[in-house]
């Protein structure tokens, strides 16, 4: 009983001697007690990205294009400069391909007709000019080069049409320098893309708008995504720096400069219209271009390249197939000289192709 009455005695008096600590410390230091109780009980408030919306919704527009007075496609596009009495939007080249008419919506629902300045396949970046005076405001052009995997991005645009324009999705950026392949001029892949990935949802009709950072600048114009059944969230857009330097060449020039070589492909693995073409290859070349024609007085017929020939590097970069020989060649410019690994005869070698001017 004397234990027990023992034990009581020092449990009242240890939780009276504990008060008066704590009683203290708030008496003569509130503000550091404060503090540790509010660290332990964090309530965080997610305000959104309304305000950086705001900076970009104005500059962004809905664009429809019309062939013999027929709806053709509805896309995104955003006014990203201007000169004089005349604004510049910037859009995919495949919202606009084959149109002979453009009309740009803009968020006070307020349209205008717009002119088609250039654009390229190969980039998907097309530029339109308006009358400076239709416009509402210009974007703010940011730097996708500062950006890191992780940050929270946005996009707006018009999904499914003019109906749902100025529609908000937000994600974070989810990969950089993505090489993906993709089909410009046919079936097959025949051009790599070097994009942006996000998981903002990009959906028909966002093509052409922008891939914005929390600040509403703009860091990217939404180009594509990945669609099947057991893929979600994976969208891409082409960085700005790359589609505004292209858009300066299309303003200057109404078109794209790239080097010419001169000759017709086919993949190396394209055994059976290699075989159409009279071309046989040993069976241990499973990658590369194959040469099935050369073109007289162009750059490849100069450098003695012949049908036949297996292109498998430019410059020491290895060659796969013919969208990865038009990412490496359109990495320079006509005029320069540059040299191609070629395999023939089952012997590799080294051929220097001045390149020309072509698309």
């Amino acid at each position: 009983m004397r234990k027990v009455i023992t034990y009581v005695v020092v449990s009242i008096v240890s939780l009276l001697v504990g008060a008066g600590i704590i009683c203290s410390l708030v008496y003569f230091f509130p503000n550091e007690v404060v503090k540790t109780i509010t660290e332990e009980n964090v309530s965080i408030t997610d305000t959104g990205i309304a305000e950086s919306v705001l900076k970009i919704k104005d500059a962004v527009v809905v664009i429809e294009t019309y062939t013999d007075n027929s709806l053709l496609s509805t896309g995104t596009g955003f006014v990203y400069d201007t000169v004089g009495d005349s604004a510049y939007i910037m859009t995919n080249h495949h919202v606009i391909d084959s149109a002979d008419e453009i009309k740009v919506t803009y968020s006070d629902d307020s349209e205008t007709y717009a002119t088609l300045v250039g654009s390229d396949e190969y980039a998907d970046i097309a530029v339109l000019k308006v009358d400076k005076d239709s416009i509402l405001a210009v974007a703010t052009i940011g730097n996708s080069e500062d950006t890191r995997v992780g940050d929270t991005v946005f996009t707006i645009g018009s999904p499914m049409g003019i109906e749902y324009r100025g529609t908000v999705t937000r994600g974070i950026l989810s990969g950089k320098n993505r090489l993906v392949s993709v089909s410009v001029t046919g079936s097959s892949a025949d051009w790599i893309m070097n994009v942006m990935q996000t998981d903002a949802a990009i959906n028909p009709g966002n093509s052409g708008g922008p891939l914005c950072n929390v600040n509403g600048e703009v860091i990217g114009i939404n180009s594509l995504k990945i669609v099947e059944e057991t893929v979600e969230g994976i969208g891409f857009a082409i960085p700005i720096e790359e589609a505004v330097r292209f858009a300066d060449d299309l303003r200057g020039n109404g078109s794209i400069s790239r080097p010419y070589v001169g000759v017709s492909m086919l993949n190396a693995s394209s055994t059976m219209q290699l075989n159409y073409a009279g071309i046989r290859l040993d069976s241990d070349i499973d990658s590369g271009v194959v040469i099935v024609d050369v073109e007289s007085d162009s750059p490849a017929s100069k450098a003695g390249l012949k049908k036949g020939d297996v292109i498998v590097s430019i410059e020491g970069e290895k060659v796969n197939d013919m969208a990865e020989f038009r990412y490496r060649l359109y990495n320079y410019s006509p005029d320069e000289t540059i040299k191609f690994g070629i395999i023939r005869d089952g012997k590799e070698k080294t051929v220097k192709v001045t390149l020309g001017s072509g698309e």
